[in-house]
């Protein structure tokens, strides 16, 4: 089993996936896309994700609330993305809080030294495994009932 995480953009996608044993996330790839509305490429990109691994039982998308709790467009976006991919894909979707999540991955990078202008070619793609790893680390200090 393998668990797909999902870090929805304006314009981007970044995908993570997790090991077989549900510890630790990995960075794919991004997907790109040419508007924010368009998204049928998304969706089969992200079909053709699934079945080369063919294991993946769940997927998590991040949920971008606003700092008070509350529900703004990004985080609709996100909710309405998660019905159409639960549909598509047959797979359950969770929505995992993502707050601070994308300033965690550029602190990352810049821990890691890589430079100011190339973050925006990783950014997607490390938020997709922060979110990921953080479901993965819930899940597992939760107990298997979860």
């Amino acid at each position: 089993m393998r668990i797909m995480g999902l870090d929805l953009g304006s314009r981007t996608v970044g995908v993570a996936i997790s090991d077989p044993l549900l510890m630790t996330a990995q960075g794919l790839e991004i997907i790109r896309r040419e508007s924010e509305n368009k998204l049928r490429k998304t969706y089969a990109r992200i079909e053709e994700i699934i079945a080369s691994y063919g294991d993946v039982e769940k997927i998590v998308v991040g949920y971008p609330k606003n700092m008070n709790n509350t529900i703004g467009e990004r985080a609709q976006k996100s909710e309405q993305f998660k019905e159409a991919l639960e549909r598509r894909c047959g797979i359950p979707v969770v929505l995992w809080d993502e707050r601070l999540t994308t300033v965690a991955a550029e602190n990352s990078m810049k821990e890691t030294g890589i430079r100011r202008e190339d973050r925006h070619k990783y950014v997607d793609e490390i938020a997709a495994m922060l979110i990921l790893q953080g479901y993965l680390d819930y899940v597992r200090a939760a107990g298997p009932d979860r």
